[in-house]
């Protein structure tokens, strides 16, 4: 089974459609479908399994990135990805979730190239990036 194959899995299955339906659509069988499903907990009437989902992402009982079970540790804080990529993953495609504060946004104007710039969070940047640090750097007579 590939990866878009399990990717259109679970988004037939929160859909609500069967193991029969999702089965035929795909081309596989339903024991197939249905083992997936069961391994990443999306079993049940298929109508509830969407709204079940949305609770256990809450409660932080699965990956808020890739939905795969998580395995709590019995002190320390609660897990919400499974795995520093995913955690990346969802991070990069949920920016408008961080809590920027606007104290911490400096604008500055480059020391090679004269381009204004602002930073997030660093207060002694000097060049808008790496390629001007190198230039002004190594570059100049």
């Amino acid at each position: 089974m590939t990866e878009e194959q399990k990717k259109k899995i679970k988004e037939l299955r929160l859909e609500g459609l069967g193991y029969k339906a999702i089965a035929n659509i795909l081309g596989l069988s339903r024991d197939a479908v249905r083992g997936f499903c069961k391994r990443y907990e999306l079993t049940g009437n298929a109508t509830v399994v969407a709204l079940n989902m949305q609770v256990k992402k809450q409660k932080n009982v699965v990956c808020l990135h890739c939905e795969k079970p998580l395995k709590h540790k019995a002190k320390g804080r609660t897990r919400k990805f499974c795995s520093a990529p995913c955690r990346r993953k969802w991070w990069v495609e949920h920016q408008e979730m961080r809590n920027k504060n606007e104290k911490a946004i400096y604008k500055y104007t480059c020391s090679y190239c004269g381009k204004e710039f602002s930073v997030y969070g660093n207060k002694n940047r000097k060049y808008c990036s790496h390629s001007c640090y190198i230039k002004h750097r190594f570059w100049e007579d």
